[in-house]
C-alpha cells in the first residue's frame, strides 16, 4: 500500500515539474524586447510616418492646408481694410471711434465718491459687502 501511495506522489511530482518547466518555455518565448530592439522598431515607425505629431495627430498622409490667395492679395486687401478704418486694433478690437468723454468735472465725480463712501453705498471685496445694511 506504501508502494502505491509513493508511485502517486512520484508521479504528481513529475507532472508538476513538467508544467513547471513548460511554462518556462512559453514566457521564455514572449519575453519582452530588449531597450535595442524597442528603439530600433520606434526609430522605423517614425521614419515610416506611423507615430503622430503634435496635437493633432498629424502624418505624412496629412498635407498642409493650401490658401487660394497669395501673400500679395492678403497684403493688400489689410491694406485696404486698414485705410478705410475696418480694421480692429488692440485687444477689445476698437475702431477710430472716439472713447465718450465726461460731463462732470472731477471734483464733482471726487465729490459724489466721498458721498458714497460716507453712505456706505460703495461695495468693497469679492463678497459685494457694504459698509451698511
Amino acid at each position: 500500500m506504501k508502494l502505491k501511495s509513493t508511485a502517486a506522489i512520484l508521479t504528481a511530482g513529475l507532472v508538476a515539474l513538467f508544467t513547471v518547466n513548460a511554462a518556462q518555455a512559453q514566457a521564455a518565448a514572449s519575453a519582452p524586447a530588449t531597450r535595442a530592439e524597442v528603439k530600433a522598431e520606434a526609430k522605423a515607425a517614425a521614419k515610416s510616418g506611423d507615430i503622430p505629431k503634435g496635437e493633432a495627430g498629424a502624418t505624412k498622409a496629412m498635407a498642409p492646408a493650401k490658401s487660394a490667395t497669395t501673400r500679395a492679395e492678403v497684403k493688400a486687401d489689410e491694406k485696404a481694410a486698414a485705410k478705410a478704418g475696418k480694421e480692429p486694433k488692440g485687444e477689445a478690437g476698437a475702431t477710430k471711434e472716439a472713447a465718450p468723454k465726461s460731463t462732470k468735472a472731477r471734483a464733482e465725480v471726487k465729490a459724489e465718491t466721498k458721498e458714497a463712501a460716507k453712505a456706505g453705498e460703495i461695495v468693497k471685496g469679492e463678497a459685494g459687502t457694504t459698509a451698511k445694511k
